[in-house]
Parts: structure tokens; sequence; C-alpha cells
């Protein structure tokens, strides 16, 4: 086994949880007045927590007393609706299931909201993961390596024994601030070309392959 470890993104990783972003992004817009926006669109803004994802959801020049609203709004919304159309990725059960097996430690970390990243891990994978983080008071959110290091103490396992897997340009930073190796995936929310450009070597595009860099 090359890892001890695998410390997992959240959203476009292992679970597709999208269309529950964009709809409530888009009920927060539609309270405040503001035009609604597309799937395209909400995949392009997210991957920097929720607040980046209201500033970039929002016209430009909008207010901050109205972007605060449309915080509360997403908040209060996503915290009823964050399972409606959220499922894991295909194949991805089998890969944690297979970890599991070999005694390979897994991990979470995500920028969503801690709670929410704790319930969808306990609704979708559970007892498959050691340990849940999202994003936290008083912790900087990836791609500072904070979070990365909370875990590896958390689980006692050293960085050189641990692998980061995630799908966007943020988790690959986030990994290179830690000084982890990085597993790109390429079904989540970025392109190929982009994730080259952001210095990915090689993207992995389905769970049997990162399975097989883990193994």
């Amino acid at each position: 086994m090359k890892y001890e470890l695998a410390i997992f993104d959240m959203d476009g990783t292992i679970l597709d949880s999208i269309e529950d972003l964009k709809d409530s992004l888009n009920h927060a817009l539609k309270r405040s007045g503001l035009p609604e926006r597309s799937l395209k669109e909400v995949t392009a803004f997210v991957g920097d927590g929720i607040r980046k994802l209201m500033e970039r959801g929002v016209p430009s020049g909008t207010p901050i007393e109205v972007i605060d609203q449309v915080h509360r709004d997403f908040l209060l919304h996503y915290e009823v609706h964050y399972d409606d159309k959220t499922k894991p990725y295909e194949g991805i059960l089998e890969l944690l299931q297979e970890l599991k097996r070999a005694g390979c430690k897994t991990a979470v970390l995500s920028n969503k909201v801690d709670d929410a990243v704790k319930k969808l891990e306990r609704c979708h994978f559970a007892g498959l993961f050691d340990a849940a983080r999202g994003e936290r008071p008083g912790v900087a959110k990836k791609p500072a390596p904070d979070g990365i290091q909370a875990i590896l103490r958390e689980l006692d396992v050293p960085g050189e024994r641990t692998v980061y897997i995630g799908d966007t340009e943020v988790d690959i930073a986030t990994a290179r601030n830690a000084g982890l190796d990085c597993i790109v995936v390429g079904w989540g929310y970025r392109d190929h070309e982009f994730l080259r450009a952001q210095g990915a070597a090689e993207i992995m595009d389905s769970p049997k392959a990162v399975l097989a860099k883990i193994l």
C-alpha cells in the first residue's frame, strides 16, 4: 500500500452536489430580487467555500449588506435542502470500501460548512471515513494547510504517507501547501484543460484508477 491515509475533497470529488448548491443559491438570489445563475455558472463558482459562492453569485457591485442577506437566505435554504439531489459519484462507495478493507485510513476535508459535511458524510458514507472536517470558525479554509494538518494529528499519520484527492485548483493548491501528494480527478467541477494549466500532471477519470494509485 502506497499510502496509509487518503484525504478526499467532498463536492465534485465524492459527492455530486452541484444541483442542490445551485437551487439554494438561486433561492437566495431570488429573495433579494437578483438574477438567478445557471448550472454552468454555479459549477465555476464553487470550491472556495459558501461565502465566496455568494460573492461570485451576486452581480458585480452588489452592496455588502445584500450579499450578507443572500448568504443568510442560502444557509437557511441549504440547511433543509442540502441532500435533495446530492448523491455519490458512481464507483465512490466501492472505492472507499476497498480502501477500508485494505486498512487505509480515509478522511474528508471540505470548504463546505462543517455541519453540512458531517450530515452528508453520515447520510452517504456511514462508517467509511475516519474523520470529516468542513469549514470551522478560527480555522483557515483550503487552500491553507490547516485542515489537513488537523486531520494528520487526529489520525496520527505522517504527511509523507498521506495523499489528497480533489477536483479543483483549490485542491491542487491545498495538497501543495500541505506538502502532500495529490490525485486530481476529472469527473468533478473543472475540465481537464483547466486542471492541467493549474499543475495537474495526471488526471484520474475513474474511482478504480484512484484506487490503483493509492494501494
